[in-house]
């Protein structure tokens, strides 16, 4: 399996760069990539609004040489179009039959959550939790193809709205926790030293 971490939005309601955001010791990208550890033989990182901010990150994350997947960093020339041009830029690099999807901004995820979806078989599987689907998604080769077909302008959703979803219900309150909002950063920051540091 591969994974896609989406890293090439504006951060406009952030405050700051929120990727390279500290949590606990890692930043947030870094604790985004490092739930593949174990599961993924590469990690595609698409990169677009300061991208030399996550160049800079990812130098860090590979030199720290701590995990076993490959680490690929992409630029989105377009990424001004909205996530779904990232989505496509990131899976035109995607070469396993599966993988999975995931903003990088959801550092919360358990490590558990995405060894479970990676046992599940399906086109598209989705974690919930109290009935709300979350991150990160996985996905087939079929599904891969349908998105690279799509017209750029279109979204993620209408693409995924022709496949049967398989929800999967895990006991894990991170699949839904981004950090679009200062506010949200603390809360964050919080719950990782409240449920994930223990």
């Amino acid at each position: 399996m591969e994974a896609i971490v989406l890293a090439a939005g504006f951060s406009s309601r952030a405050n700051a760069f929120k990727m390279t955001l500290p949590l606990g010791k890692m930043s947030v990208l870094e604790q985004t990539i490092s739930k593949f550890e174990g599961l993924c033989s590469k990690v595609i990182v698409v990169a677009g609004f300061q991208a030399e901010l996550i160049q800079v990150e990812m130098a860090k994350i590979i030199h720290k040489n701590a995990y076993s997947f490959q680490i690929k960093y992409i630029y989105n020339e377009n990424y001004n179009r909205g996530m779904f041009s990232s989505i496509q830029k990131g899976c035109n690099e995607v070469n396993a039959p599966m993988f999975f999807i995931t903003p990088g901004d959801c550092p919360l995820v358990k490590k558990e959550t995405v060894q479970q979806l990676a046992e599940q078989e399906g086109n598209v599987i989705i974690p919930s939790f109290n009935f709300k689907g979350g991150h990160p998604i996985k996905l087939s080769s079929e599904v891969q193809q349908k998105i690279l077909e799509t017209n750029p302008d279109s979204n993620l959703r209408v693409v995924l709205n022709k496949y049967e979803k398989k929800y999967l219900n895990v006991d894990d309150p991170g699949i839904l926790l981004d950090m679009d909002t200062p506010e949200e950063y603390q809360k964050a920051v919080h719950y990782y030293h409240d449920c994930i540091c223990k």
